[in-house]
């Protein structure tokens, strides 16, 4: 289970080259603000970035200037309307594209399913859809990065690229079939199903992927987790 956003700088750990700390404190403050679903105060995101409480605050009033973040009557900031607008606007608006294809595919398998996106050498999730009548379910956040080479959704999204010298076996073999089922390469006893979904440059190599502790929601899931790659393929075509 997923509890950080992954790629989110810690105390401490805010590093730029010159002339750009100021922005890379920002975007830290309100990356911690928006992974905080009950806000922060000014303390906690001075803390956070480790810096003096002034600095916190005006980085803060800047990004409230904008609209990014809004500071309630508690004190505490929390994730305002231009996030929506910003987030909105990447890869086209691919999220908000597909939500209803992938909506409909996590309630009818009951289990957690993912877009996922290459960008480096790490893969990252631009939407986490969890069945909306299941009490318990795996899931990790959107925004979520781990590194190319792990897991299902690693695997195809490396078979939507051009081979790789060196590359593992159970990637090629992904080209060939079109989907790959994992277990424990990311999450231990956690059974992966990614499936490319085909599109053409500059478009980012992209994926569909199903979690689970069961092996039989995995098989039962696959001609299903095809399906809707095949019908986002087309609609982001």
């Amino acid at each position: 289970m997923v509890t950080s956003v992954k790629g989110t700088p810690s105390a401490g750990q805010v590093s730029a080259a010159p002339g750009s700390q100021t922005l890379a404190r920002g975007l830290t403050a309100l990356q911690a603000v928006a992974a905080a679903p009950s806000g922060l105060t000014v303390q906690q995101v001075a803390d956070h970035i480790g810096v003096h409480r002034t600095i916190a605050y005006r980085l803060l009033s800047t990004l409230a200037q904008f609209r990014f973040v809004t500071k309630a009557e508690d004190g505490r900031y929390r994730s305002a309307a231009g996030l929506a607008v910003l987030g909105a606007s990447f890869d086209n608006g691919v999220r908000q594209l597909c939500l209803p294809r992938l909506r409909a595919l996590a309630d009818e398998l009951g289990t957690t399913v993912s877009l996922l996106v290459a960008e480096g050498d790490q893969q990252v999730a631009v939407a986490v859809i969890v069945p909306t009548h299941v009490a318990y379910q795996l899931s990790f956040h959107e925004g979520s990065r781990y590194q190319l080479d792990r897991g299902a959704a690693g695997i195809a999204l490396l078979a939507s690229m051009p081979p790789r010298p060196g590359e593992r076996d159970l990637v090629t073999l992904t080209r060939e079939r079109g989907w790959v089922v994992t277990h424990g390469e990311i999450e231990p006893n956690t059974f992966g199903l990614a499936v490319p979904v085909h599109r053409l440059p500059p478009s980012p190599p992209t994926c569909i992927n199903l979690i689970s502790h069961r092996e039989d929601v995995v098989e039962r899931g696959r001609d299903a987790v095809i399906a809707t790659a095949e019908q986002l393929s087309a609609i982001l075509a």
